[in-house]
């Protein structure tokens, strides 16, 4: 899907929470892994994709899954694609990424250096 927007669905839903999506996406880069300290994973394919183009352990250790920082995630630790489903679908799949993220940056702001 390089290039392309998110899906109108997804871009309503967003937008009933006040959240823009505005941006296109892109494949990821082996210099991404030297960019981000962080590449995150929506589900196990990706993080497998990413897992392919890292160049050691410390790459490695970049990769997380998304709902790994979701309390509510329990084992299913895949954000599942609504693109087939109902518009409901993206109103879960937001809900998944919005602990999501909260947790995430809960992390980031434990882990950082002081």
């Amino acid at each position: 899907h390089r290039g392309d927007p998110p899906d109108a669905r997804a871009t309503a839903a967003a937008a009933r929470r006040g959240i823009a999506l505005e941006h296109s996406a892109r494949q990821l880069a082996a210099s991404d892994f030297t960019r981000f300290d962080w590449l995150v994973a929506m589900d196990r394919n990706n993080e497998r994709d990413m897992l392919a183009l890292a160049r050691g352990d410390a790459d490695r250790a970049k990769v997380v899954l998304l709902r790994r920082f979701d309390a509510a995630a329990g084992d299913d630790l895949d954000v599942p694609d609504p693109y087939y489903g109902g518009a409901q679908g993206f109103e879960d799949v937001l809900d998944m990424c919005d602990r999501a993220c909260r947790g995430l940056l809960d992390e980031i702001a434990r882990t950082a250096p002081r």
